[in-house]
């Protein structure tokens, strides 16, 4: 039987407002059976692409009836009326399709709001008063009490807390794609490393034109001994896959996101992190099927919980697609005194909708693009790749991928004392 979730219109369920494209995802039962000839004969369609005719998979925009990402057993299609009801209503669609889905929007998860910004630069400049401390380094403040931690001359706080500045591992021989808004290809910090990167945005390259990017890269990959600042990245000996999923405007679609993580699972990425989503509180089914496809083909996908919670207000949020897929890694963000943050969203009841684990997302410096070179910003987005870089420490040390590796995650986590619909299993550390 179809799964048919929504109305394929642009509006609001009962906690959150999906942003549609018009257009549907379809998943199919057999991921390894080409589809084009039931879309063909049963909906009509003239044109149907596949991912395995462009060079890598890299597929960014095709103009046909339909493009099939092979890796996944997911197609998005351009269909009227009328073909619509064809895919959902014959017998032989019946038996190949498990669900058919609007195509919704997706934006960056960073707490972007004009107030949040203004509030994290005043306590900023007031730590950096306070510590005594001028230029790039930061404040010299050190960590206060059981669990208050501070950007150093050295390290910023989040490494500090999930202990990757003591950890034996750096990430080699370890795939991580981040699939953002592209990467500043130019960043001193990366000169030398394996940077493989890919667009899937029509008309733009990879090079960020965002910066939201670029600081996801260098918080999960960045340099051991950054020129001029302090440490801010996890798996510094990674190779990073830079997957441009959202445009310099700060926007992609079900079709760019899917085109990136099947690029990253044919490239071999044992580690896909997505700091993007969509406020849509029940799962998304093509991810409920590409998170556990992904699972099973030895990658683990990380996402962003959501931003949508105002905790002060008494709103705890809930957490958006695709991270409420029950086979990806929901991250939410924690401050530096690792309390809840204001912003991240909570667990909904149900199958899917979970905090997994959580990672720092409170005023979190990383790379910038040029000429600023660094920024320090906040959100779950910031905390997804905390959690990423040292899921790629943890697939270093102990050889394992996928589901097994998800589970090391959990295992390995510091017991938080916010409850585990807020923060999952706890602050991911890294390995000793």
């Amino acid at each position: 039987m179809i799964n048919e979730p929504g109305t394929g219109q642009p509006g609001s369920s009962s906690t959150g407002t999906a942003q549609t494209t018009g257009r549907y995802v379809v998943v199919f039962a057999d991921s390894d059976t080409d589809p084009a000839p039931m879309l063909t004969s049963v909906a009509g369609m003239s044109s149907v692409a596949n991912s395995r005719e462009f060079d890598g998979q890299q597929v960014d925009g095709t103009g046909a009836d339909a493009t099939v990402f092979a890796e996944l057993g997911v197609a998005v299609v351009s269909v009227d009326p009328s073909q619509l009801a064809s895919l959902r209503s014959s017998s032989e669609a019946q038996r190949a399709i498990l669900s058919i889905s609007p195509e919704l929007i997706y934006h960056p998860l960073a707490d972007s709001s004009y107030l949040a910004g203004y509030r994290d630069a005043v306590t900023d400049l007031g730590a950096r008063i306070a510590g005594g401390a001028s230029g790039p380094a930061g404040p010299l403040s050190v960590q206060i009490g059981a669990s208050q931690y501070n950007d150093t001359a050295d390290f910023t706080w989040g490494l500090q807390a999930t202990q990757a500045v003591s950890s034996p591992q750096s990430g080699k021989g370890i795939k991580v794609a981040v699939l953002d808004t592209g990467f500043e290809l130019s960043h001193p910090d990366f000169v030398g490393r394996n940077i493989t990167s890919a667009s899937f945005i029509p008309g733009e390259s990879p090079q960020d034109g965002h910066g939201h990017g670029t600081h996801c890269i260098g918080t999960a990959c960045g340099s051991k001994k950054p020129a001029g600042s302090r440490r801010y990245g996890i798996a510094y000996e990674s190779d990073i896959y830079v997957g441009k999923v959202l445009s310099n405007s700060g926007s992609g679609s079900d079709e760019s996101v899917l085109a990136g993580i099947n690029w990253a699972i044919t490239q071999g990425c044992e580690v896909i992190s997505m700091s993007l989503g969509a406020d849509v509180a029940e799962p998304h089914p093509p991810y409920t099927e590409v998170g556990r496809r992904a699972l099973e083909k030895g990658s683990l996908i990380v996402a962003a919980a959501g931003n949508n919670a105002d905790r002060g207000a008494g709103n705890w949020g809930f957490v958006g697609a695709p991270a409420n897929s029950p086979y990806i890694l929901g991250v939410a963000a924690v401050e530096e005194d690792l309390s809840v943050a204001y912003f991240s969203a909570r667990s909904l009841p149900g199958r899917g909708g979970q905090v997994d684990n959580a990672g720092p997302g409170r005023r979190v410096y990383s790379s910038w693009l040029l000429p600023q070179k660094y920024n320090t910003i906040s959100g779950t987005s910031m905390a997804t790749p905390h959690v990423a870089g040292l899921a790629a420490l943890w697939a270093e040390s102990t050889g394992l991928r996928g589901r097994e590796l998800w589970s090391v995650l959990a295992q390995e986590s510091d017991r938080l004392y916010a409850p585990s619909v807020d923060v999952g299993a706890g602050l991911v550390l890294a390995p000793q």
